[in-house]
């Protein structure tokens, strides 16, 4: 679950960077930060603050600047500006590399089912394929970023996880919750995820150093996982390279999956200057089963995915952050595996330039930035008909060229200030966008956050945000034997309210938050009758749901070391309400929420070294899916629509991971699902059974 850190501040440092970095958007520090100058972009890219405020420091008390002292982190709560976490008005939820390392997980996708607010409908084991959503959403309606750099797919949020590291390159996942439009612009519809690497740090002029790890796991199913990560620093200068693949059957029929990765990120850091870099690529091929229609149970996919970004800070007064990145998306999906009939191929490109500021005056904090972002695509089912002398052919084939395309245009400038006082904090900024796809035209998204803190234990927090999302190239346009696109979409809209409180001391965090989520225009794909194909469809959707979680670290709670190191559990439970009188026999996708997800976690010393996590995740999920049969006939499988609609059921779930921790190396067994649940998260796309993986991992 979600981690926060408190220990005593012993100095103060200059926060480099915001998102490429230990120190990105939404990061805890363990030492006292005094916020200064800082460089925003549209996407909140924040981040650089100074050794002091500066001449025109915000407002604050002796009291404060006490409890300051007393708090040893920083947090980015959802605003432009950084803000320590005593003045933040919005909960950012924290998974640490600690709980990283303990959790008996197989991929990124599995960490974030320890996310209490987050739904993780995985099609088909060791996250493969992954939808993630938040608060009762679509997995389209969030942004998810890497290193603060928005790689959100505009193709299709299916492909969105498709990250070029392990959970080995992972430092901590950052989890913002509720609309942040304002912040981070579209896709930002009900919140936001930073997967933040680890890297290497910067060292004096005349010191070096190298450091890395290599990790191996094999197990049920033939799996086979290995991955490697080597780090230097010298000069101010600091490189990260990393990759990794395996290899597994998938442990149900046609789910057999191999994909490997390779990353590279760097730093330099110089008296005025600042420059970070990063790069990566990410390539799969898997069955993917019934994923998309149970019509079809063998249907096969390969993914390609290429990206990076490159950034500068200025330091000074005011700090100015220019970031320029770029990523590539190749897809080929067979509707019948092996077999040309329904096979797709599709190539998306976005582009994007994003610049902000940061500074500090009387009256508060004043954040502004701007962003230019190009997203296209090329295809042979998506998109507009391209005249045949502007047809392009298609990577590795002889024969098959893109003849379809489409592309917009997003232009985004935000504003937000920050008043801090000695009992309150206010945060209000508003996002004008405009979408070249949407009448040209800009729309404004405001948000305002308001915190109330009677002292450093307790939190009271409000919030209003508006959010926006344009629909994926694939609910626009996508087409086939059961699928129908939709060209006349229009942007998704939501009025999101969040209340609640947090009372934090050493050693332990509780927060309870209700929120409201007033969506219109929500983009579906739905049937309106058993024989029916989905089409993709709007209507007005609102999202009602409360969210209560605890933390306890053991040993700075009671004030000595015992047996049991860490417990957390979590709950939420959501209500949704939709407004038509249009007759839906099926959803797909946006009515098939959780009503209750509980997660929990147990950590504790066995032996010596050896310690045990537990991790036990229970769900009830609305809707239902089309029950199908299978069919042999047609000389290829088929799956034979039964016409009857079946209930998800409840289920449960038991992970757990013992762990040999040295000074340079670790030794684990993990097992997920080891009651052998057979269970559902998406309709006819069964998940596998118990799993059980042996490894190590070697430091240097």
């Amino acid at each position: 679950m979600y981690k926060t850190h408190f220990e005593r501040a012993k100095e103060t440092v200059t926060w480099r960077q915001f998102a490429r970095r230990g120190y990105s958007a939404f990061a805890s520090l363990k030492r006292q930060v005094r916020i200064g100058v800082l460089s925003a972009a549209t996407l909140g890219v924040a981040a650089q603050a100074e050794a002091s405020l500066g001449t025109n420091p915000v407002p604050s008390t002796r009291q404060e600047d006490e409890h300051e002292e007393r708090l040893e982190e920083v947090t980015v709560s959802g605003t432009m500006a950084p803000l320590t976490e005593l003045q933040s008005a919005r909960i950012v939820g924290v998974l640490s590399r600690q709980e990283i390392e303990r959790a008996g997980v197989q991929s990124i996708n599995d960490l974030l089912k320890l996310a209490t607010g987050v739904d993780v409908r995985q099609r088909g084991g060791f996250g493969v394929q992954t939808d993630v959503s938040i608060d009762g959403g679509t997995f389209d309606q969030m942004t998810l970023l890497l290193n603060g750099v928005n790689v959100s797919n505009p193709h299709t949020g299916h492909l969105s996880m498709d990250l070029p590291v392990s959970i080995d390159d992972i430092e901590r996942i950052e989890v913002l919750e509720g609309a942040a439009s304002r912040v981070y612009g579209a896709t930002a519809f009900g919140g936001a995820i930073n997967v933040v690497t680890r890297k290497a740090s910067p060292e004096p002029a005349d010191k070096s150093g190298v450091e890395g790890s290599a990790t191996a796991r094999a197990g049920s199913f033939g799996t086979f996982q290995a991955c490697g990560r080597i780090g230097l620093a010298a000069n101010r200068l600091a490189n990260t390279l990393s990759g990794g693949g395996g290899r597994s059957n998938g442990g149900t029929m046609n789910s057999d999956w191999r994909r490997g990765q390779i990353y590279y990120q760097g730093e330099w850091q110089g008296d005025a200057l600042s420059l970070n870099w990063q790069a990566g690529m990410s390539r799969k091929a898997y069955g993917a089963n019934t994923f998309y229609s149970a019509a079809y149970p063998n249907q096969y996919e390969r993914n390609e995915r290429w990206l990076m970004s490159v950034g500068a800070e200025t330091k000074g007064r005011f700090h100015l952050t220019p970031n320029v990145y770029w990523n590539r998306t190749y897809d080929n999906f067979e509707l019948v595996r092996g077999e040309r009939f329904g096979e797709n191929f599709h190539q998306g490109d976005v582009y994007g330039l994003r610049v902000g500021g940061y500074f500090n005056w009387k009256l508060g904090r004043t954040a502004v930035g701007t962003e230019l972002r190009q997203e296209g695509i090329l295809s042979t089912n998506l998109g507009r008909d391209l005249e045949e002398t502007q047809y392009v052919k298609v990577r590795n084939q002889d024969s098959i060229y893109y003849a379809r395309q489409d592309d917009r245009t997003l232009v985004s400038y935000n504003i937000e200030h920050n008043i801090v006082l000695d009992h309150w904090t206010i945060s209000a900024g508003v996002l004008a966008n405009m979408a070249t796809s949407v009448n040209h035209r800009f729309r404004f998204y405001p948000g305002v956050d308001v915190a109330w803190r009677p002292c450093t234990q307790w939190k009271v927090f409000a919030s209003y945000n508006k959010g926006f999302r344009l629909p994926t190239f694939t609910e626009l346009y996508y087409k086939s034997a059961t699928h129908e696109g939709n060209k006349g979409l229009r942007p998704e809209e939501n009025h999101s309210i969040q209340v609640g409180m947090q009372y934090r001391r050493p050693g332990l965090t509780g927060t309870l938050r209700g929120f409201y989520h007033r969506g219109r225009q929500m983009i579906d794909w739905v049937m309106y009758n058993k024989e029916d194909t989905y089409h993709s469809t709007a209507f007005n959707l609102d999202n009602l749901g409360v969210q209560t979680e605890v933390k306890m670290d053991f040993t700075p709670l009671i004030g000595r070391d015992i047996w049991v190191q860490s417990l957390s559990i979590g709950y939420t439970y959501i209500h949704q309400e939709r407004h038509d009188d249009v007759a839906i026999f099926k959803s797909n996708y946006a009515l098939e929420y959780l009503r209750h997800k509980i997660v929990a976690s147990l950590n504790h010393r066995i032996w010596d070294r050896l310690s045990a996590n537990w991790s036990v995740r229970w769900q009830d999920r609305m809707g239902s899916y089309l029950l199908y049969y299978t069919d042999t006939t047609m000389g290829y499988l088929r799956g034979l629509n039964s016409g009857n609609l079946v209930n998800y059921h409840p289920y449960a779930t038991l992970d757990v991971k013992l762990l040999w921790r040295d000074h340079h190396y670790d030794l684990f067994v993990q097992g997920t699902n080891i009651t052998d649940h057979r269970y559902y998260d998406l309709g006819n796309v069964p998940q596998p059974g118990i799993c059980i993986l042996a490894g190590g991992t070697v430091r240097f």
